[in-house]
């Protein structure tokens, strides 16, 4: 958003400020889906039996066919999430350290704060801990609740924001996966790519590499 007017007003009328975690939350450059996605693959090797290239290409053919590989395995082979997840999301998180300036930003948007993420909830918890973000979130969705359905799919946000009592109308969703903000959009929502580079769409009202400044400028 550099060099460009002060987005305050597109956002005046926001009461929830969603927030997706993996590579928006912290920086792609902590590269924590580097272990998530070794982790992926071994287990899809020891779950489905076969060999490394094979359970990578599947890990990837069904994140970009399904949403995400849990979906993917869940649909073709009838896979048990909950173990996956536990297994999948038990990594080190070295990499992050908190950023008291997110804090501050997320901390001081009007109305409620969450976060929504296709990981598990217990691993955002780790994540947010990890960020020093914990105290700044009034209530963290994962997976599980939107019953494992995955986003984009538009099921997956309805079930969550049912649940949550969210006004699709009257929120915003940050999101550094462009696919995830189509739905957001079709619902009525203000929509954020948060992501290095921009990835121009209608579906997607504005872009930051730079979040906290962004939230900062909402003030």
């Amino acid at each position: 958003m550099h060099g460009r007017p002060s987005p305050t007003a597109a956002f005046a009328h926001v009461e929830t400020w969603v927030f997706d975690l993996d590579n928006t939350l912290y920086p792609p450059a902590a590269r924590l889906f580097d272990q998530i996605e070794a982790r992926m693959t071994a287990y899809v090797m020891q779950s489905l039996g076969v060999p490394r290239e094979e359970a990578d290409r599947l890990r990837a053919d069904y994140w970009r066919l399904y949403g995400t590989t849990l979906a993917g395995l869940m649909h073709e082979h009838g896979l048990d999430p909950v173990p996956y997840l536990e297994d999948v999301h038990d990594i080190a998180l070295d990499h992050l350290v908190p950023d008291p300036a997110l804090a501050q930003a997320i901390g001081a948007l009007p109305g409620r704060r969450v976060v929504y993420t296709n990981g598990s909830a217990p691993y955002a918890a780790r994540v947010l801990d990890a960020r020093g973000l914990a105290g700044v979130f009034d209530a963290v969705f994962g997976v599980e609740h939107a019953g494992f359905r995955p986003k984009p799919e538009r099921r997956a946000f309805e079930t969550v924001f049912a649940s949550a009592g969210i006004d699709a109308v009257r929120a915003a969703m940050f999101e550094d996966d462009p696919r995830n903000l189509a739905a957001p959009h079709a619902m009525g929502m203000r929509t954020v790519h948060v992501a290095p580079a921009p990835e121009p769409a209608p579906h997607i009202h504005h872009h930051t590499d730079d979040l906290a400044g962004f939230l900062a400028r909402l003030r």
